[in-house]
């Protein structure tokens, strides 16, 4: 592995542009770091996929981000997160990693009805790190789940107020909300992205939580940690790379985080990636 520099940079990664919405708060929270992200559009969405393959998948972005000299990971993800935190940080016992889990706990503490709805997609439901987190926090309360079929989709084509986008949230949110659900979990890191829309299905009386802030302050602890913090304006450009289309990714980037890039294309060669 090699040596980690404090003036290198953040990798934060995602199967898509999902993880733009964690890179946002890190961005926000960290504006002297410069960051690497890594959309995985050619295997998006992960929530679809066995948890054994997202695990592959998943080690090697890790070998290329740490390549690409990384000196932490953001795993933007839930589904990453629940199939392979725990096996990277095994297998990379000395790297930093920083990982999603479903903000149950903060909304389990908020919830005023006692009813929480969390949106995830089914890998996330099927993982051990989810169903810890309920356990462990939400015994008070009753979960309503919903995996919106669809939706990470929509979110990568940049439709976020489509009527199909619409379609699919008002599926999963009617039948919660009318138990009383009265505080919703962001449990992928594309819905963020649609929290507009879902506040309009849901009124403004249901609380939504977003859990990008809360990991771009875990990111600032571990950094801390470690004392890889920057103290000082990097002048290195924040890299924006993809398996998937560079333009189209480029544009996404545009509307979803107002920031003009050029993307740069990797690809797939085994369960490796290389620049392409």
């Amino acid at each position: 592995m090699p040596m980690i520099k404090q003036n290198a940079p953040i990798g934060v990664y995602d199967s898509g542009v999902g993880g733009l919405s964690v890179l946002r708060a890190i961005h926000s929270q960290l504006p002297l770091e410069t960051t690497l992200y890594f959309a995985d559009q050619a295997k998006v969405p992960y929530g679809e996929r066995p948890l054994e393959e997202v695990r592959t998948l998943a080690e090697g972005v890790t070998r290329m981000m740490m390549d690409e000299g990384a000196k932490l990971i953001v795993i933007a993800c839930n589904t990453a997160s629940a199939a392979a935190l725990k096996y990277l940080r095994a297998l990379y016992p000395e790297f930093p990693f920083v990982g999603m889990e479903p903000a149950v706990k903060p909304a389990a503490e908020q919830t005023l009805s006692g009813k929480v709805g969390v949106l995830a997609t089914p890998s996330t439901f099927h993982g051990e790190l989810y169903a810890s987190v309920v356990e462990r926090f939400a015994k008070e309360v009753r979960i309503f789940e919903a995996t919106c079929p669809g939706l990470v989709r929509q979110i990568e084509r940049g439709y976020l107020q489509t009527p199909v986008t619409r379609r699919i949230l008002q599926q999963a949110l009617e039948p919660m909300l009318a138990e009383g659900v009265d505080t919703l979990v962001m449990g992928c890191t594309h819905f963020p992205f649609v929290i507009p829309l879902i506040q309009k299905i849901a009124g403004d009386g249901v609380r939504v939580i977003d859990p990008a802030p809360a990991i771009a302050r875990q990111t600032e602890r571990v950094l801390l940690q470690h004392e890889l913090l920057r103290t000082a304006v990097s002048d290195v450009p924040h890299r924006f790379l993809t398996s998937g289309n560079p333009a189209r990714f480029s544009h996404l980037l545009a509307q979803l985080l107002h920031v003009e890039a050029k993307a740069e294309k990797w690809q797939w060669v085994g369960n490796s990636l290389r620049r392409g």
